[in-house]
């Protein structure tokens, strides 16, 4: 099968034939119908995340069709249109048992620890517990970003941050992340702020129903006067020092700050004020993907017409784009919005 393949951190990835995978006992083999293009496989492909081990499939976001079945297997059928969280839980530690799959203290994940969908076929292990059923109203190219970027967005706003209408959330960083912050924000009913250096950015966010603020010294104080003096809720969609201090400082007391966005490499240590977040009565909190419990209402949002990922789309490219596409990131955008793969 054809898969997207680098041999070294930062250089050009490859297309390149490698062997099928082995369908796990307890899993399934999908094939892939679209793959996201995601920050984090930026992250990974520029040697970020240690538990990447060359040479290396990226990728992590994906939708569908199930073309093999583990003899293990008792709640999925060959094909199935299907998707999963980028986190493949165990199902078993305290965490699984407790509905808490997205921090399951054994997690794989494709893309990272283990070879990931910019690829023809991916084995999904475990698949009673990782694998979601998709309506056949929700299409492949809006299902791919679901496992990452989108239900990243549905459970940072709703299991983290705990949004509810009428409240002012700030989004800091208007990329994939961000602009399903922004969807989820307004669906819930809150007034949402965004934040972004980039004017595409800011125009895209506009479009889906924020007030804009450009990143810089003055962004805070704009924001605050917006938001009657602090937003309630703050996303750091993007993962920088900078955008995390900005979210940060943009709280009223006793608001709530989700971090969303990786905090890697030299990003890794920013100066949250610590005796704000005290005098305050602050909350910090981490996000980390989305648990399987949480796809049935976000996709009952998604059929019903509440939700909408297809709005935070940017543009779909073909399976030969994908190496380009990924060292493209190392640049600017060049236009706002979730970049899709059709593979």
């Amino acid at each position: 099968m054809r898969a997207v393949r680098y041999q070294q951190f930062g250089t050009l990835p490859e297309i390149v034939d490698v062997d099928r995978p082995t369908c796990p006992p307890d899993g399934v083999v999908v094939e892939v119908a679209a793959t996201g293009v995601c920050r984090s496989d930026w992250h990974a492909w520029r040697g970020h995340d240690d538990s990447v081990h060359l040479p290396h499939v990226p990728g992590h976001e994906f939708a569908g069709v199930v073309v093999e079945v583990g003899a293990e297997v008792r709640h999925h059928r060959l094909g199935a249109r299907v998707t999963a969280p980028f986190v493949f839980a165990c199902g078993t530690c305290r965490e699984c048992l407790a509905g808490q799959t997205q921090v399951c203290t054994r997690q794989e994940q494709p893309g990272f620890t283990l070879p990931g969908s910019f690829a023809e076929l991916l084995a999904i292990p475990h698949a009673d517990v990782n694998l979601v059923a998709l309506p056949d109203a929700v299409a492949f190219v809006d299902a791919a970003g679901l496992g990452c970027r989108f239900g990243t967005a549905y459970h940072a706003l709703h299991e983290r941050g705990r949004v509810r209408a009428g409240e002012h959330v700030v989004v800091v960083g208007c990329g994939g992340v961000g602009l399903s912050a922004i969807v989820v924000a307004v669906a819930a009913g809150a007034h949402v702020v965004a934040v972004d250096v980039s004017p595409a950015a800011l125009a895209r966010a506009a479009a889906l129903g924020a007030d804009t603020v450009t990143s810089g010294p003055a962004a805070v104080d704009e924001v605050r006067a917006r938001t009657d003096g602090g937003a309630h809720l703050s996303i750091d969609a993007f993962g920088s020092r900078a955008t995390s201090v900005t979210a940060v400082a943009s709280l009223r007391p006793r608001g709530r700050h989700v971090q969303v966005g990786l905090l890697l490499d030299e990003e890794a240590a920013p100066a949250i004020p610590m005796g704000r977040v005290i005098a305050e009565e602050l909350e910090l909190l981490g996000s980390h993907g989305i648990s399987v419990g949480e796809y049935a209402a976000m996709l009952d949002d998604i059929v019903t017409g509440r939700l909408d990922p297809g709005v935070t789309l940017g543009r779909t490219i073909t399976f030969d784009e994908l190496p380009d596409a990924l060292v493209a990131m190392d640049g600017p955008a060049a236009q706002a919005g979730m970049t899709v793969a059709l593979v």
